[in-house]
């Protein structure tokens, strides 16, 4: 299956960029590939965070395709991945990681650059840290290096609670907002983000694409001390208004491994491939122009 082909307006930064989509067994799920091309070039994978889709790279997919194999996956639980079926269904930080090196086996991704955002970005530390040989580079995007207990508590609350359901599908699109909220995307995103995140239930009622499990039972990562095993270079990308990635946590790292660099992306916050896309194009190639 394909996204609609571009419109005469494919030279604006508003247009998602055209994919296949492929389906892989991993860790006993199905999870949904998006494969945004080019066969045989350098390839990238591209992690998306909690309760959010591999369509989060849509309007940025297109700054990589001339010179990388492009891919990005919807998480166990996430997107059109199949969820665990289990009563206690594991969604955590390391077996995320774990179905990363599965897919990288399978995909037979060599020498790739593995980009994370929020949720994807702590997976991509682990992936990086447990399981070297195969990424080339890494690229944490906005994450929370280190979770507080009531941070955790916060979403161990929403697992608990029914979300919102809607009766059609522009109802939910109408209603949609990404979190954590200070997105200053521009609209037509946002209604791309929204299309392409909601589904019909059995019920007949519109919802989220996720499984509200992956809220439940969050690890207490301290992801600091993986920087002392990850060797490869590494960026951590920051927007110009978002707090996660502040002084000290760059310092902290930088301690642990020397080769990190940083890159802040303005006009944005923490969803910086939604609000910038351009600017996340520019502060990605910068850095991986300098590591081929």
């Amino acid at each position: 299956m394909s996204a609609p082909s571009p419109s005469a307006n494919a030279a604006s930064p508003f247009e998602p960029a055209p994919y296949s989509e492929h389906y892989v067994d991993v860790g006993g799920l199905r999870l949904r590939l998006q494969d945004y091309g080019s066969a045989g070039k350098p390839q990238m994978l591209c992690l998306h965070g909690g309760a959010a889709n591999a369509h989060w790279y849509d309007f940025v997919a297109q700054g990589f395709t001339a010179d990388y194999h492009v891919r990005a996956v919807d998480l166990r639980g996430h997107g059109d991945s199949q969820w665990e079926t289990s009563p206690a269904p594991n969604y955590g930080y390391y077996r995320h990681a774990a179905d990363i090196d599965e897919l990288a086996e399978k995909l037979d991704l060599r020498d790739f650059i593995l980009v994370g955002h929020s949720m994807g970005g702590m997976i991509g530390s682990i992936y990086s840290a447990t399981y070297p040989g195969r990424a080339r580079a890494f690229v944490l995007v906005d994450t929370t290096i280190r979770f507080s207990p009531e941070r955790l508590a916060g979403f161990n609350a929403v697992s608990n609670r029914e979300g919102r359901h809607y009766a059609t599908q522009e109802e939910f699109i109408a209603n949609y907002k990404v979190h954590p909220g200070g997105s200053t995307a521009a609209p037509e995103i946002l209604r791309h983000i929204a299309t392409c995140s909601g589904r019909q239930f059995d019920d007949g009622r519109w919802r989220h694409k996720v499984d509200r499990k992956v809220y439940a039972n969050r690890e207490m990562v301290d992801s600091f001390p993986l920087w002392n095993k990850i060797k490869i270079p590494a960026l951590l990308m920051k927007g110009e208004r978002s707090q996660r990635i502040d002084p000290p946590t760059v310092a902290d790292v930088k301690s642990r491994a020397p080769q990190v660099e940083v890159a802040e992306v303005p006009d944005c916050d923490h969803h910086i491939t939604l609000d910038n896309p351009a600017g996340f194009i520019q502060a990605l190639r910068k850095f991986i122009n300098k590591i081929k």
